[in-house]
């Protein structure tokens, strides 16, 4: 006789006890500072390069070890701390991540990309505690997409308030102090969140608590949505440069994709459970690649803000409706807790991938990449949907 198996969780309703205010807030706050990096490490990053203590390749590697070191962190270290040892989680990784925050201020070189790829691990716990939360909401799509907002929020904040108070006087070393302490403040929230999450239920098709098939090809498809993003944008300022545009318009494409970005967010979290997640994540990745297609046409300065601008909106609207993809594939949500591990994974082999394709002359082919990644993860989504269990 088989084993027997737990049913699907419930629509509508927590997994587990719902936590209360005080502990989806500190959840909240370890997550987003586990995420600070990616938004405040092209400045930190490049003040250390331009400081003569990394070389432009070594950037480079920084930037993208860190992030795949926090897809490992948040796909294979945090389960590893389990759903029963969260506040040890919360608390050891908070602790360890400020700790090599202050280490980067001793280092250069080689070592330094060490120390960041070793930052990437905690932080990636970080993100596993808040994903775990998340994945067992009601409503995951809003929370993600609430998630998504604040984050884009509070880099922008914490870049800000670093580039004009910190750096100028203290050098990029004072930016990895205030990321410390920003740090340590998470690991006080440890203290404060649940004790335990409730264990997701086991299927037929998880028996031993992996994703299902069907989970894993999910994840590819986010993957290859944090790619194809990041494989274009990460090439915006030489796409506007190669365009003929002066050097400020690359600047006002990014400050214009970023307030777009939190218009996307915002409105997905508003609309939360009341559009089809397939609907919302195929048009907008369709929008994405018209965007794509106008900037590869090397436009007028407007034009590319415009497109710069839709592409920012789409991004982040349809990130949020990655999690149900997820959820329906995987209704164990197994696949969904190991999300952010594909995303951050997506992220750093996007430029990489970009990389190869690109020349001095020319970094359209970075657009076509991104429109074949795109293309991909719309077909991967559409598979899912249309062979669903009904």
């Amino acid at each position: 006789m088989p084993a027997a198996v737990s049913p699907p969780p419930v629509a509508g309703a927590w997994i587990g006890a719902p936590p209360n205010l005080i502990q989806r807030l500190t959840v909240f706050w370890i997550g987003l500072v586990g995420v600070l990096f990616p938004g405040v490490g092209p400045l930190l990053l490049g003040g250390l390069e331009g400081a003569g203590r990394l070389t432009a390749n070594q950037l480079g590697l920084a930037g993208m070890a860190e992030l795949v070191a926090m897809g490992i962190g948040a796909a294979v270290l945090g389960p590893l701390f389990g759903e029963r040892r969260l506040r040890l989680a919360a608390v050891s990784c908070s602790l360890a991540l400020a700790a090599l925050d202050l280490a980067t201020t001793r280092v250069s070189g080689d070592p330094l990309i060490l120390v960041r790829a070793a930052a990437g691990l905690p932080a990636g716990v970080m993100i596993w505690l808040i994903t775990g939360m998340i994945v067992r909401s009601p409503r995951p799509e809003r929370w993600a997409g609430l998630y998504l907002t604040i984050q884009t929020l509070l880099q922008l904040g914490v870049v800000s308030a670093i580039g004009a108070f910190v750096v100028g006087r203290f050098g990029p070393d004072g930016g990895f102090v205030v990321l410390a302490a920003l740090t340590v403040s998470a690991a006080l929230a440890g203290l404060a969140i649940p004790g335990a999450y409730a264990l997701l239920v086991e299927t037929e098709d998880n028996p031993k608590g992996l994703p299902s098939a069907r989970g894993w090809i999910a994840l590819a498809a986010v993957f290859c949505f944090q790619a194809f993003i990041l494989a274009v944008w990460i090439y915006a300022e030489p796409l506007s440069r190669q365009a003929g545009h002066p050097a400020e318009v690359a600047s006002a494409a990014f400050a214009v994709s970023l307030a777009a970005q939190v218009a996307g967010g915002a409105a997905a979290t508003a609309l939360a459970g009341r559009l089809s997640w397939f609907w919302s994540l195929a048009v907008a990745v369709v929008l994405a690649i018209g965007a794509l297609f106008v900037m590869a046409s090397l436009p007028s300065a407007a034009v590319f803000l415009v497109a710069a601008g839709v592409f920012g909106f789409v991004w982040l609207f349809a990130s949020p409706y990655l999690t149900p993809l997820a959820i329906e594939a995987d209704p164990s949500r197994r696949a969904a807790l190991l999300g952010p591990g594909a995303s951050l994974l997506g992220c750093g082999a996007g430029p990489l991938l970009a990389s190869f394709v690109v020349t001095g002359a020319d970094v359209r082919p970075a657009v076509w990449l991104g429109v074949g990644l795109a293309l991909v993860t719309l077909m991967i989504a559409a598979f899912l949907h249309l062979t669903r269990s009904r």
